[in-house]
């Protein structure tokens, strides 16, 4: 990923969404030919020169002080996570302390801690989303169609966005597929700040790309989240409908995450996440009996 790059369409994309009678400008009649603030406008509100801003926008000022980027955001209406993201992308790392792509690793305190969950789902993220290591019932409620020991090989593990995007069991899963396709990639679009030169990434962009039509038009709008948190409805193949919040608090390994899913205490989606629990329990063997898309033999390998 090219940081300056992706600082120029970042600031573009946000220009383009800022109308100029938001942003206080005077219109005097005629069309516009560019959506949103031009640049000397927006220079001129953030109170620097129309030729700073253009360099800003190009990459070619790495010193940016606090001053401007705070009015480049206030003009910009960001909210809190798009500033740190603008900060991410504005002062890039040197290129030299950047970590390098290599294999991650749990911790086995950490597995130890998501196997004793029990009935409540839990699995780990890692960088650049790839499931690390998840508890049967993580399985059992994400991903029940692909091999319980896949995240044990790093070759083979599976990555949430992939799944979302590329695999008609995860799309069906999700009963709002496109609040929750938005929100992965805005995740990706905060990770890429993070982690701009990384090929396993970039490879992983370029896949969801080619592979997705629907990707490649999100990703386009240079949206950027934090999934912290979120509240979902779940079309389970085996246990029916299930409303679960998810929480997503990062551990201390660098840019890994632990997700947890639950279930309103005494709700119908809890009574269904204990049914899914029993079920867990008693083997695969009886999840793949009772789950329709597995009785059709469309289990992967």
């Amino acid at each position: 990923m090219r940081t300056r790059t992706e600082l120029g369409e970042f600031l573009r994309a946000r220009r383009a969404r800022i109308g100029p009678a938001e942003a206080g400008v005077p219109v005097l009649g005629g069309r516009r030919r560019v959506p949103g603030l031009r640049r000397e406008e927006l220079a001129q509100l953030a109170g620097v020169s129309a030729g700073y801003y253009t360099r800003l926008e190009q990459g070619l000022s790495p010193n940016a002080s606090d001053a401007v980027l705070d009015a480049v955001a206030r003009v910009l209406c960001l909210d809190d996570t798009e500033r740190t993201h603008l900060y991410t992308l504005a002062r890039p790392r040197p290129r030299t302390h950047r970590t390098p792509d290599r294999p991650e690793r749990v911790r086995p305190g950490v597995r130890t801690m998501i196997e004793s969950f029990g009935a409540v789902p839990a699995l780990v993220l890692g960088r650049f989303l790839d499931v690390l290591a998840w508890n049967p019932m993580a399985h059992a409620l994400l991903a029940g169609h692909l091999d319980r020991a896949a995240p044990e090989r790093p070759e083979d593990r599976p990555n949430i966005a992939r799944l979302l995007f590329l695999d008609r069991h995860s799309r069906e899963l999700y009963a709002d597929w496109t609040g929750k396709a938005r929100s992965t990639v805005a995740d990706l679009r905060l990770i890429t700040g993070r982690y701009p030169d990384s090929p396993g990434l970039t490879n992983l962009i370029g896949e969801l790309a080619v592979g997705s039509p629907e990707f490649a038009k999100l990703w386009t709008a240079h949206a950027v989240g934090d999934c912290g948190t979120a509240t979902r409805v779940y079309h389970h193949p085996v246990v029916g409908e299930l409303t679960l919040n998810c929480e997503l608090p990062a551990l201390p390994d660098e840019g890994q995450r632990l997700a947890i899913f639950h279930a309103e205490p005494g709700s119908p989606s809890d009574s269904a996440l204990r049914l899914l629990a029993d079920l867990t329990a008693e083997g695969l063997e009886v999840l793949e009996m009772r789950n329709p898309l597995m009785a059709r033999g469309d289990r992967p390998g």
